[in-house]
């Protein structure tokens, strides 16, 4: 576990570099620091607000005990031998089956399952995905996702201001308009490549971490071969 969250925690200093790196190319040392500026704010908005706007978005319904006992009882079973609060709980009317977990910390945490998912899996396998999600909660890897995908967001945006505008040097002048089209090509491609091995070593984790919760390591896998996400 100790190996996976060092090598996250270099994963994350890089794409801040490489966030900095792109305001220097656009406009020198005032530049890097107003990126930075830029990405610390955006990453305080993720932190506040990426849980409400995730549930908004696939327009999830929270429920409880009386209007969702199956899957509300699951989930507290499970956050009680995971040792963590109660999450809200919500479903989401898709076909899709699908599961997530979203919320800055475990003590604002929610899960959400699509009622494809609950019509798909048999109590066991949805039993392993929920402590999948679980996982992602106790090692609060929401927050270092959003904070992954916010800052590539910006760095995808600070690279087309690049291309578009072009960039200035220390001096004042006008940058190469060859380096500011490699920095649009490049930096895009680098901080989706950072963000996907970020999310690859967290799920590595989520997946030892439900087995540990559910106390059945073969029932997440079960659920995977029938498609789940």
């Amino acid at each position: 576990m100790l190996g996976n969250w060092l090598k996250t925690t270099v994963l994350m200093a890089a794409i801040v570099a490489l966030f900095g790196f792109i305001g220097a190319a656009i406009g020198g040392a005032g530049g890097m620091l107003l990126a930075l500026l830029l990405g610390g704010a955006m990453n305080v908005f993720a932190y506040w607000f990426s849980d409400t706007m995730v549930l908004k978005m696939y327009n999830a319904q929270e429920v409880d005990e009386a209007s969702s006992p199956y899957l509300y009882n699951m989930v507290r079973e499970l956050a009680g031998r995971a040792g963590l609060p109660m999450p809200r709980v919500y479903i989401i009317d898709e076909d899709q089956p699908n599961a997530f977990a979203t919320g800055r910390n475990p003590e604002h945490a929610a899960v959400a399952a699509t009622r494809g998912i609950l019509q798909m899996l048999s109590a066991r396998e949805l039993r392993g995905v929920m402590a999948h999600e679980m996982a992602h909660v106790q090692h609060r890897d929401i927050l270092i996702s959003t904070i992954a995908a916010t800052m590539a967001g910006a760095i995808s945006m600070l690279a087309n201001f690049a291309m578009f505008f072009g960039g200035r040097g220390e001096d004042g002048r006008p940058a190469n308009p060859l380096a500011g089209i490699l920095v649009a090509l490049l930096a895009p491609l680098a901080a989706s490549l950072i963000q996907m091995a970020i999310s690859r070593a967290r799920e590595f984790e989520a997946d030892q971490g439900g087995a540990e919760i559910s106390g059945d390591p073969h029932a997440l896998a079960d659920a995977d071969r029938r498609g789940t996400p």
